[in-house]
């Protein structure tokens, strides 16, 4: 249980992180008068994400092992990176 409490404390802590580097990051890549329109997608989709990754995640534990699920949602978040990387402009690209 002590475990599970240190993990699930490190997992708010990296979410706590991260999001606000999310809105940060949609911020800076769009114009000013889009940028409430983009921040309420991003929520959309991060909001449907956590009931379908939770539903998801469940059917594939259940059928084909927690192993499955892990790689899956891993394969799902390095694809997500790949798409926000080829799509959204950066200010190191020239």
């Amino acid at each position: 249980y002590p475990g599970m409490l240190l993990l699930a404390a490190l997992l708010g802590l990296g979410t706590a992180t991260v999001y606000p580097t999310f809105l940060v990051a949609i911020a800076a890549g769009t114009h000013p008068e889009d940028r409430a329109h983009a921040i309420g997608v991003f929520r959309m989709w991060r909001d449907l994400g956590y009931a379908a990754g939770a539903l998801a995640t469940g059917i594939i534990a259940d059928g084909f092992g927690m192993e499955a699920a892990i790689g899956a949602v891993a394969a799902l978040t390095f694809a997500s990176g790949m798409v926000v990387r080829l799509r959204m402009p950066s200010p190191n690209s020239g």
